[in-house]
């Protein structure tokens, strides 16, 4: 992580992916359980994605906006 505090722009972002996994997660009626087992992941880390604590994602949202390129250029 950087050593002074993320920008609030990189949260909100980070939070509203979150919501957007949640949302696609609950759509295609899946646990949180049942996507982890689909992932390879634990629940635990299902949920922390889902609200929006820091992950690898925090760097990407950094180097896309420091890029000026979408995010999803980058993880295509």
């Amino acid at each position: 992580m950087p050593s002074d505090p993320l920008p609030d722009w990189v949260i909100t972002r980070r939070r509203a992916i979150g919501d957007n996994i949640r949302t696609a997660r609950k759509d295609r009626k899946l646990s949180q359980e049942k996507l982890g087992e689909l992932t390879g992941l634990d629940r635990k880390t299902i949920n922390r994605i889902e609200q929006g604590h820091g992950t690898l994602l925090d760097h990407l949202l950094l180097v896309a906006h420091a890029l000026e390129i979408p995010l999803a250029d980058l993880v295509r």
